[in-house]
């Protein structure tokens, strides 16, 4: 038996109520607006798409097998995917408070060695394909 008293659940979100195509359409316009977020209020996203605009043309042009021409792009890709999940855990500790904290702090460090270790990879991913 359970002794500890039980918390309601909690209620689902207003903006969950759309479904089919007229979610998929609210998504689309919602995705679109958090890339412009990303490029207006975030300098390491805007340098990151300047490396995504050289490489991934890049990775088109030079003589690789396709799954190596997947890996060249995908990894850059990586980088964007990354950052723009560091950028999100950013805002939403931001959001809660701007007051230092060592939760906060640890949370915000954690999204940024997510995306030191995903450029290693993209150095590597590259690195490996380009200099067998």
């Amino acid at each position: 038996m359970n002794d500890q008293p039980q918390t309601p659940a909690p209620a689902e979100s207003p903006f969950k109520g759309k479904t089919g195509i007229a979610r998929i359409i609210r998504a689309f316009f919602s995705s679109l607006a958090g890339l412009a977020d990303a490029w207006n209020h975030e300098s390491a996203f805007r340098q990151e798409i300047l490396i995504a605009v050289v490489l991934i043309p890049a990775a088109l042009f030079v003589q690789v097998t396709p799954a190596e021409r997947v890996l060249l792009i995908g990894s850059v890709l990586l980088v964007l995917i990354v950052e723009l999940l560091n950028s999100s855990v950013e805002a939403a500790i931001d959001r809660i408070s701007l007051d230092l904290h060592s939760l906060s702090k640890r949370a915000k460090d954690l999204g940024s060695a997510a995306v030191l270790v995903s450029l290693v990879l993209l150095g590597v991913v590259w690195g490996v394909i380009l200099i067998r």
